[in-house]
């Protein structure tokens, strides 16, 4: 995994891409459309984001926050089985006037209301998962304090406009999908079939460069492409015992009942 702290911090956004885009290369992987081509890339496409910020804004459907972090969180909705002890964020409640004052004295970040609303997603590994985006979900950002949108709306708006059919990634995001989906219907676009894989642990946490673990430089002083590629093939399920195997090799018998769902652990 890519640590940033590994790359020269005066080299550009490009050059970034372009080691991640070398390490996908280096494991066999490689792709039909989007990099090089700079029309895939979140900081060109700002725009877009602000047209759907502002379609939402004309419907009401967004209003400021200047909570904290930490208040953010206490009002955010429980867990299931959990009942909301309050109205969800106080900001949501504030009059005009009072919006006003706070606007003198700090830069809001950007809330969405959700509706009471279920949403249903019958994820291609973990199988059925419903969210009420009222009581399990809530409110939650779109626009952070310092203007950047929040990946909630970013990937939305990608997902719809590239016309993105099926999305695989971590287990961590399930919970966050209901909200994605429901912003990608809301904007008349149909959502993708999601698919999400269990975490690789380290050290009872899941393998993330912000905890400086295993970075592809290290990787690749480790292991071969296959037999790196091999030995997370054996860990996931794909295959009874840990060879060397090309990624490509993998996908004539890949099935998803092959995948364990508990997280992995490799350290």
């Amino acid at each position: 995994m890519l640590r940033m702290e590994d790359l020269d911090p005066a080299r550009s956004r490009s050059d970034f891409a372009e080691t991640i885009a070398d390490d996908l290369r280096w494991l066999g992987l490689d792709w039909d459309v989007g990099y090089p081509d700079p029309t895939y890339c979140q900081s060109q496409r700002t725009a877009l984001y602000e047209e759907a910020f502002h379609a939402l804004d004309a419907e009401d459907m967004i209003y400021p926050c200047w909570c904290s972090r930490a208040e953010r969180l206490a009002a955010s909705a429980p867990h299931s089985s959990e009942e909301r002890r309050d109205s969800g964020c106080r900001c949501a409640q504030l009059t005009a006037s009072e919006r006003a004052k706070l606007f003198e004295h700090k830069t809001p970040a950007w809330k969405v209301r959700v509706p009471d609303l279920e949403i249903n997603i019958n994820d291609g590994h973990y199988g059925p998962f419903t969210q009420n985006l009222a009581a399990d979900c809530g409110d939650f950002i779109l626009r952070r304090a310092d203007g950047v949108f929040a990946y909630q709306l970013a990937v939305s708006i990608d997902d719809a406009l590239m016309g993105v059919t099926r999305v695989v990634r971590g287990r961590d995001l399930l919970d966050s999908t209901p909200q994605q989906a429901w912003l990608i219907a809301r904007f008349g676009h149909t959502p993708p079939a999601y698919a999400h894989a269990p975490l690789l642990l380290g050290d009872s946490h899941k393998l993330s460069k912000r905890l400086g673990d295993l970075n592809t430089q290290t990787l690749r002083q480790r292991y071969t492409p296959e037999t790196l590629v091999g030995r997370l093939a054996y860990l996931a399920g794909l295959i009874p015992k840990e060879e060397p195997v090309k990624a490509a090799e993998l996908v004539p018998e890949f099935s998803w009942d092959k995948v364990r769902k508990e997280d992995i652990a490799i350290l």
